[in-house]
């Protein structure tokens, strides 16, 4: 009996030992896998000089870099590349961009990002724009592209002077539909809050999570559509609605606009991305107060 107690005692304590080392385990997989996630951050500046955009102060870090093709007019383009190669759970990436006062800057991307597949923790995308008095913010990236159970959380935080302008575009896609990819389960975080003159004017946070694909068939949200979109123009009103309502019978997809507040915004929804990316160049093309980046026109 005290052979069989000792034996217990020792199982007892090999238990233990093996809790420990799977404990140890997991914790070592967690900072490995901590360790590799994607960073990267972008901060930088413009103002006027002699009556062209320059830039002034620029930050990188990590996998994000902006690049600035020559200019072609008196306003500054700047290309962000996530050398990264895409975007995965745990990842975290901050742009932080300010207009100076009468400059004209417009932003993109060299590609469509692509959100991938997450295990735990959501990709964290953080996005500070501002623009100062007499000046005009382009912010056009093109699409995000999410695959199935991607898991993103974004936050576009946007500070608008009296005065200043805005042209914002955004383009997401659930799965891509020519290459017989869908999104089925995943999560998708998008809040937007935007401030004119120091007083919030636009607030709405977008949560998909769980079932995504049954979501978006229901008629009430995309009605089997796979790819939406969003256009905020900053100042806009009633003339610019019905000028871009003209349009209507032109357009592949759904498009709604509105204008409140002293600004417009387009929603847009489709059952492709190119359909979708399409009625979007055109809305711009009849709103915008610069040029469309020539990434856009490839």
């Amino acid at each position: 009996m005290q052979g069989f107690g000792r034996g217990r005692r020792g199982s007892r304590v090999l238990g233990s030992v093996c809790g420990r080392m799977l404990t140890d385990t997991t914790s070592a997989t967690s900072l490995i896998f901590a360790a590799n996630r994607a960073r990267g951050s972008v901060a930088f500046d413009v103002h006027l000089v002699n009556g062209i955009t320059r830039r002034r102060h620029l930050h990188e870090s990590g996998s994000l870099r902006v690049r600035f093709p020559s200019p072609e007019t008196d306003s500054l383009s700047a290309v962000f590349v996530n050398t990264a190669g895409g975007v995965a759970g745990g990842d975290r990436f901050d742009i932080n961009i300010a207009a100076g006062e009468g400059a004209r800057l417009t932003l993109t991307t060299a590609a469509a990002e692509k959100i991938y597949r997450a295990e735990s923790s959501p990709a964290q995308l953080d996005i500070s724009l501002k623009a100062a008095a007499g000046s005009h913010l382009g912010w056009l990236p093109q699409e995000t592209i999410l695959f199935d159970r991607a898991r993103v959380s974004r936050r576009i935080d946007i500070d608008l002077a009296e005065g200043a302008s805005l042209l914002l575009s955004e383009i997401v896609v659930f799965g891509r539909a020519a290459m017989g990819e869908r999104m089925l389960q995943g999560e998708f975080i998008d809040r937007w809050r935007v401030r004119r003159g120091g007083r919030l004017v636009f607030a709405e946070t977008i949560r998909l999570d769980g079932d995504i694909g049954a979501k978006l068939a229901r008629p009430a949200v995309a009605k089997g559509g796979v790819a939406i979109g969003t256009a905020l123009i900053v100042p806009g009103d009633e003339v610019l609605v019905e000028r871009i309502r003209t349009l209507s019978d032109k357009f592949g997809g759904e498009v709604g606009i509105s204008a409140w507040n002293g600004f417009a915004m387009v929603r847009f929804c489709a059952e492709d991305a190119a359909r979708l990316r399409t009625d979007m160049m055109a809305v711009l093309g009849h709103a915008r107060g610069l040029a469309l980046p020539r990434l856009w026109l490839n």
